[in-house]
């Protein structure tokens, strides 16, 4: 049975092209203009709301620990096919074959990185969120550090967190908030969605896969810094390192997409083989 959610808003505006069209890489992520604008504009209005302080350390409560479900990677991986269709109105094809594209695409270009391989194949699979009932805007889209004032990149900064209650908090209403300067993304409270949940999972699950992977997983979405440049005011040395992985795998999560799908089934067993690897068996989700 598929689950009618809206659509994702990280996903909406990268739309498949062809060959020519593909050339145009402005083309993805409009946040400007199109036919969804103002379904994602009430996405971030909610998620800018909502997303503060106390909301997620709740979460992390709530999820931490990781009683949700008990199963291995590729079934979580079919279960993003219940996610629905409907979440990407540029698509009909089911949700799974973007991890395996994603996959394929940071394969052929790095070969011999088998665990760069596999962190595309896990890098959206904690949008097995929306399964649990949560909302929307509490599993994808771009995040964000809580606990301080939103950066000029932030989407949609300037017109939804007028309502955020964070915003009246004299602290977190500050450039640096309730951190110190260059403490460390490590140490800071990002907006709850699939990129933390599954960076904590991850985690719990002592994945075996090295520092780059988690940095993938965890900070993908974190558009206004790895593309926006922004909150360099937190980062340590460790993160600058670690930047440039956050953004070659960014090359492939938006410019592999395409309706051209691959073999699922003849994928498979090498990707089975790399889940065996670096986190096998059944696990706690």
């Amino acid at each position: 049975m598929k689950v009618a959610v809206d659509p994702d808003p990280s996903l909406v505006y990268r739309p498949d092209m062809g060959p020519e069209a593909a050339k145009d890489r402005g083309s993805f992520r409009n946040y400007m203009s199109g036919p969804l604008l103002d379904r994602v504009f009430t996405t971030y209005k909610l998620m800018h709301t909502w997303q503060t302080v106390d909301f997620v350390r709740r979460k992390h409560a709530q999820f931490g620990s990781f009683s949700y479900k008990r199963m291995t990677v590729m079934e979580a991986v079919d279960m993003l096919d219940a996610l629905v269709d409907e979440s990407d109105p540029d698509v009909d094809f089911p949700n799974s074959f973007h991890a395996f594209q994603t996959a394929e695409g940071i394969r052929k270009a790095h070969p011999d990185k088998d665990w760069f391989h596999l962190a595309g194949l896990l890098h959206d699979l904690g949008k097995v969120l929306a399964l649990a009932g949560e909302p929307q805007w509490a599993v994808v889209g771009d995040t964000f550090p809580v606990g301080c004032r939103p950066q000029s990149s932030v989407l949609f900064w300037d017109s939804t967190f007028q309502d955020n209650p964070d915003l009246q908090d004299p602290l977190y209403s500050t450039e640096l908030g309730m951190y110190q300067p260059h403490c460390g993304l490590e140490n800071v409270l990002m907006s709850w969605g699939h990129d933390e949940y599954m960076y904590q999972m991850m985690k719990f699950n002592k994945f075996s896969l090295p520092p780059e992977a988690f940095y993938i997983v965890r900070f993908h979405s974190f558009y206004p810094w790895h593309t926006g440049g922004d909150y360099q005011q937190l980062c340590d040395e460790q993160d600058l390192a670690m930047l440039p992985w956050v953004q070659e795998f960014n090359k492939f999560d938006l410019y592999t997409k395409s309706s051209d799908l691959p073999d699922v089934d003849k994928l498979r067993p090498y990707y089975q083989g790399l889940i065996d690897k670096y986190c096998p068996g059944v696990l706690h989700w």
